[in-house]
């Protein structure tokens, strides 16, 4: 088994309110700071300390590669870490990576750049599940009550027990994400995140591996409080 790990990484982080939302790197969501490292790289190092993973590609934007293989160059990373130029969305910056895998990756494991916070001991686990049945993401539980709505009206309540909040990574056999991807863009068909793509193949089953509410995903700038809080917890 050979895992690949690929963190898309060529967003500018809109949601982040920023007055010149391409104001350089340090203007955008993934290169923004905690304690002093860029949040990328608090992702990179987590992949990296994961004993299941191989190698790590980050699709970037082609201006940022050479600000971000010289944070790379500081590092002492245990894996490779490999950085290739993505697209306009997230679904073609991961499908630029998985061209630049080797032949015998196995499988692809991809997460949002900007979920520092996940769990050594949940990437393990839903690689393992991976492995055995070819694709799998980690998911939880809404804890609040769900609605579905139209013009802002009620028209009902969707039961919990059914619904999870997906997560990242999410892990796949090599050629199922290549036929999803490949099957999406023959279709024009743009996803939210791998996992939609997946579904759209016949047989397929995408297996959910339970995920934490400490692996969120900074995206808005009260999310970086938290962000911070988490930090000093895991330094703790």
């Amino acid at each position: 088994m050979k895992v690949a790990v690929i963190l898309p990484a060529a967003g500018l982080g809109t949601r982040m309110a920023k007055t010149q939302p391409d104001a350089g790197p340090a203007s955008r969501k993934q290169f923004l700071q905690l304690e002093g490292v860029p949040i990328l790289l608090h992702t990179i190092r987590k992949f990296a300390r994961c004993g299941l993973v191989d190698e790590i590609v980050v699709a970037l934007r082609g201006d940022d590669i050479g600000w971000v293989q010289d944070l790379l160059d500081r590092e002492t990373l245990a894996k490779p870490v490999r950085l290739v130029v993505g697209g306009e969305t997230r679904q073609q910056s991961v499908e630029n990576a998985l061209g630049h895998l080797a032949e015998d990756v196995t499988l692809v494991a991809v997460h949002d750049a900007v979920r520092p916070f996940v769990e050594i001991e949940a990437i393990e686990s839903v690689i393992r599940e991976a492995a055995g049945c070819g694709a799998a993401m980690l998911g939880i539980v809404p804890v609040d009550t769900v609605k579905r709505v139209h013009l802002n009206r009620v028209e009902t309540t969707i039961p919990r027990e059914r619904l999870i909040l997906a997560q990242t990574p999410q892990v796949f056999a090599t050629p199922l994400i290549k036929e999803a991807f490949a099957k999406a863009a023959a279709d024009s068909f743009t996803g939210t995140d791998e996992a939609s793509l997946v579904e759209r193949l016949d047989n397929v089953a995408i297996h959910v591996v339970a995920g934490s509410d400490r692996n969120i995903k900074i995206t808005k700038p009260t999310d970086l409080e938290l962000a911070r809080l988490f930090l000093r917890e895991e330094k703790a």
